[in-house]
């Protein structure tokens, strides 16, 4: 449980009840009587006890059940009262029967206290204490955790003030503010100890009786039930939101012409968690791959079907699909999933060479698209049906961006809103992209001033794309070798030169970025794909180099077939090329385009 949390609810500990008078104190409160709760008749007790059960528990959050139930005591059942959990309760550990020496670690969960016992010094919310090991045999609290069994001590004399406060200044405050009647009930659900609720009376009240223990016991049987439902949720709320951490990426890959700041945010509720993700590639050729996915539903469900389908969706780009046909594909197996999910998927693969990103998507919101003045419109993507839907095909859009723009993708739960509509809410997170400074785009303030932030109850993903300046972006498109960027593209022939034209590309331009003992490798590894495009592609299209975390060299065709590595017995006169760049190559792939395919191969750089 966050310590934050529970340090903000410390001044709405002492509650409400707080600040009304003495006389309202003897009262029922919920009933309206004006009979103290001691010499109602067994019907109003049990009245009481009704009433409780519909105002404790409302929400499956521990820390308020536990201030609901030390609100609803005071002042109709006592003039204060605070609520303790074990700490290993709070950290999603099953309660226990406590056999160890001394106190269990506790933590203060919950304090309220009428006005004029607002003097006192309770352990504050939030905090744990540990007693000295001299003062274990004496603390009243230790008989309570360890037997399990309520403690009362009607009127109190000296010595019993410090058995049961906290500190010495403690128990000091609470005899000079005329503390006279103690009581505390463990908190026990399905056999385990959970905690302890204290109570006391002061001034004005009469000392607590073997009634008002009854009574004690039966409302804290019914709140540990409560208390309990909240831990076992929030345990499985924790639990839903490590693994859907686990199945995002932890990094993202270096991406040339591009820089990319991707955020997962999980509801502020305890609702809500479960099937958004987000991913990001590197693709052969510097390209970049961007996805955004939503299943529908919550829960563990959800996220296990996020997992899958992130998996498939990364087979498929390492594939090097376009992106209607990786949507194509993930709708076949979102449809022979067991659980009949649907989900949402947007894609992107950006192409540094020429600043553009390939869209398409599967019932996704459109990506935001901001420049660099700070203008914000919606990209007009094709929506295609949900993923698992089982109506395709897709279509795909090119998008060219502006030097130092942004493409901002993200899921619904970013703007979703119980009382507003969508077309609403897209308003005005395009408003709030409007006005937010680059710097504070890029770092997720989206989140912050999104629409749907102050009542956000679904998780969310944020994923903001940068292309590169202008001036890395000329460089980045230049041919000329001036070593100033990454990534040289280049026109072939379409006729038997071309692959002596490659070849001298390819070494001219390893000789500018130092890499000249990759030179013979590439020569023939460059010879070899351009002869194929030319024997089996229609002629060579572009060639393109690209110096990254490992050094690629691609050549495109108009060609339909995708190359394989053939068997090439000893008579053979051809066969072999493949085989050659399989070994000299640390892998090597290829992938359809609109006009053809691109055959890669990629080489680690040298040490």
């Amino acid at each position: 449980m966050g310590r934050r949390r529970l340090a903000a609810r410390a001044s709405a500990g002492r509650g409400a009840a707080s600040h009304r008078s003495a006389a309202a104190r003897r009262r029922l409160g919920r009933t309206g009587g004006e009979v103290p709760l001691d010499r109602l008749t067994t019907r109003g007790r049990l009245a009481w006890l009704n009433a409780a059960g519909s105002r404790i528990g409302t929400s499956l959050d521990l820390e308020r059940t536990a201030q609901e139930l030390a609100e609803f005591t005071v002042p109709g059942f006592a003039d204060g009262a605070a609520v303790d959990i074990l700490e290993s309760v709070l950290r999603g550990d099953e309660g226990s029967r406590w056999t160890g020496t001394g106190v269990p670690l506790m933590r203060a969960i919950a304090v309220s206290a009428v006005e004029e016992l607002s003097s006192l010094e309770p352990t504050p919310v939030g905090e744990t204490f540990v007693r000295a090991e001299e003062a274990h045999e004496t603390l009243l609290h230790r008989y309570c955790l360890r037997q399990g069994r309520p403690v009362l001590v009607s009127r109190m004399r000296n010595d019993d003030f410090i058995k049961v406060a906290p500190t010495a200044s403690a128990a000091e405050k609470m005899r000079a503010a005329g503390v006279h009647s103690y009581l505390a009930v463990p908190l026990i659900a399905r056999g385990l100890l959970l905690g302890s609720v204290d109570f006391v009376r002061g001034p004005g009240t009469r000392p607590f009786s073997s009634t008002d223990l009854a009574l004690a016991e039966q409302l804290a049987s019914q709140a540990a039930v409560s208390i309990d439902n909240a831990r076992l949720y929030g345990r499985e709320r924790e639990h839903v939101v490590t693994l859907q951490r686990t199945l995002l990426p932890r990094e993202t890959p270096v991406t040339p012409g591009l820089r990319v700041q991707a955020e997962y945010a999980p509801p502020a509720g305890h609702h809500g968690v479960g099937g958004d993700w987000y991913d990001v590639m590197a693709l052969p050729g510097g390209r970049t791959a961007l996805m955004v996915g939503d299943v529908m539903g919550h829960g563990l469900p959800a996220a296990a079907t996020m997992g899958r389908l992130r998996a498939v969706a990364r087979t498929l780009m390492t594939l090097d699909m376009s992106p209607e046909r990786v949507l194509a594909r993930l709708d076949l197996a979102t449809r022979d999933l067991e659980d009949e999910q649907v989900a949402t998927f947007l894609c992107a693969v950006f192409d540094p060479a020429d600043s553009t990103y390939t869209l398409a998507s599967a019932g996704h919101l459109p990506p935001l698209l901001v420049d660099r003045q700070g203008s914000a419109e919606f990209v007009d993507v094709p929506v295609g049906a949900p993923l698992g839907a089982g109506v395709i095909p897709y279509d795909r859009i090119r998008l060219e961006v502006p030097a130092g723009g942004h493409l901002v993708m993200y899921t619904d739960g970013l703007v979703k809103s119980r009382h507003r509509d969508v077309d609403h809410q897209l308003k005005g997170l395009r408003s709030a992209a409007h006005g937010l400074a680059p710097e504070a785009l890029e770092s997720g303030g989206l989140f912050e001033c999104a629409p749907a932030d102050a009542a956000r109850f679904d998780e969310a993903v944020l994923l903001v794309a940068t292309t590169a300046t202008a001036e890395t972006t000329a460089a980045a498109r230049t041919t000329a070798s001036d070593g100033a960027a990454d990534l040289r593209e280049w026109p072939l022939p379409q006729e038997g030169r071309a692959a002596s034209v490659a070849r001298g590309l390819v070494t001219d331009q390893l000789a500018v970025w130092d890499l000249t003992e990759l030179a013979d490798v590439f020569e023939l590894v460059v010879s070899e794909l351009v002869g194929n495009a030319l024997r089996y592609g229609n002629g060579p299209g572009m060639l393109r180099l690209l110096r990254g975390e490992r050094l690629v060299v691609e050549v495109s065709d108009t060609g339909p077939d995708l190359p394989q590595i053939q068997h090439a017995d000893l008579g053979d006169e051809g066969g072999r090329g493949l085989q050659l760049i399989n070994m000299l190559c640390r892998r090597w792939g290829s992938s359809r385009t609109a006009t053809g395919k691109v055959v890669w191969a990629e080489h680690d750089l040298p040490s």
